[in-house]
């Protein structure tokens, strides 16, 4: 789960990482108070679930109130696409109005998850107000990571060791020791997939401030941060994501596609991608229902898939285990009864009641073409297609 900029730095500014004063703006009038308490010289921030909201024009410098107004009434109401957003639109329903900071120098900081050493990692960079792929790629040697044990924590020695390859003095040294703990503290407490703050700016004072802030929530632990769940903010997901969400499904749109795919298992739906993209089309979507879909959550992922107008054919690849073919027959045809839409499906069944299933399927009005394995279903939707 994502949280908005204002709302990563509430969070940062409970643990004493120290932020500019900022308040969240809900139209041009709220805007021009909020900048006028600043004294007028503000930043305008459009709070949206993307990064690189500069480039696209979703942060703004304000040199009064009047302009703050201005480019608040400018983004509120609208939309922010960004080259990290792809083909999403995200609405802009609120703006961040903080106080503009003299800076003097731009540093990278963050906190996540390295998989591969199956630990929490601390990345430092100079390179701050970068997109931190393209430091990697343009300036590797400027990047430093801390692995961390997390049964014991962030080593203060591999703290100072990283501090002392920049040369920081020591007043700039204390701080950023101090921030980096805090953050990492922070990422432990919330079980966060990612606190990044970027760019944490040294500005006018000598003084470390983060500018910018992003905090992942890992979802699998959200029971335990009730508190936490009330910052979701659900216009800034795609319905169908949202609906998939809801209702216990694994749902992620993909670009350009025209397949749909529906499939019980992770690993069988990557698979399934995989031989729709052999077959010579694209995969509109990413569809796990589950290794114990009920019928209601079959009827559902049957909405989802066929409410998106780029699916041409729908690709059911299903593994009778937990789930029972029958229980997924009865609840694509509640689906298509329900919802009254009809997309040409190619239907792989085995396991559980999959000859049921298919008698099933067979007695709809739908249009369904069977396969025994995925080559077949491959070959099906080709000529289905005209591949």
């Amino acid at each position: 789960m994502q949280l908005h900029e204002y709302q990563a730095k509430e969070i940062l500014n409970s643990s004493k990482v120290p932020i500019p004063d900022g308040k969240v703006a809900k139209s041009g009038i709220e805007a021009k108070e909020i900048a006028s308490s600043f004294g007028g010289n503000c930043v305008v921030k459009a709070q949206v679930h993307a990064g690189g909201r500069g480039k696209a024009g979703g942060i703004k410098l304000a040199n009064n109130p009047d302009e703050a107004s201005e480019h608040a009434d400018n983004m509120i109401g609208s939309f922010l696409k960004t080259f990290q957003s792809g083909d999403t639109e995200f609405p802009i329903n609120e703006v961040y109005i903080e106080e503009a900071s003299s800076i003097l120098k731009e540093y990278y900081l963050a906190v996540t998850m390295d998989f591969d050493f199956k630990c929490p990692v601390i990345i430092f960079s100079t390179e701050g107000g970068m997109n931190i792929e393209e430091v990697a790629e343009k300036y590797p040697d400027k990047i430093i990571k801390i692995h961390v044990d997390p049964l014991v924590g962030p080593s203060p020695y591999k703290i100072r060791n990283l501090i002392s390859v920049f040369k920081f003095d020591k007043e700039i040294s204390s701080q950023l020791y101090k921030i980096i703990n805090q953050l990492y503290g922070i990422f432990i407490s919330n079980d966060c997939t990612l606190i990044e703050i970027n760019p944490l700016a040294l500005v006018e004072g000598n003084n470390l401030v983060a500018l910018d802030a992003k905090i992942t929530i890992d979802d699998d632990a959200l029971f335990r941060h009730k508190d936490l769940l009330k910052l979701f903010d659900e216009a800034q997901i795609n319905k169908s994501e949202l609906n998939a969400q809801k209702n216990d499904l694994a749902y992620i749109k993909l670009s350009g596609g025209e397949v749909g795919c529906m499939v019980n298992g992770a690993g069988l739906a990557m698979a399934t991608m995989d031989i729709t993209m052999k077959a010579g089309a694209l995969p509109a979507n990413f569809l796990d229902v589950g290794g114990s879909a009920s019928e209601e959550r079959i009827m559902e992922a049957y909405n989802i898939i066929t409410s998106d107008a780029d699916v041409k054919l729908i690709l059911v690849n299903l593994f009778g285990g937990i789930l029972r073919c029958d229980v997924a027959a009865k609840g694509i045809i509640e689906g298509f009864k329900k919802y009254n839409k009809s997309v040409p499906m190619v239907v792989v069944l085995r396991g559980t009641n999959s000859e049921e299933a298919k008698n099933i399927l067979k007695e709809s009005s739908m249009e369904i073409y069977f396969s025994d394995d995925l080559p077949s279903a491959a070959e099906e939707i080709n000529k289905r297609l005209g591949k």
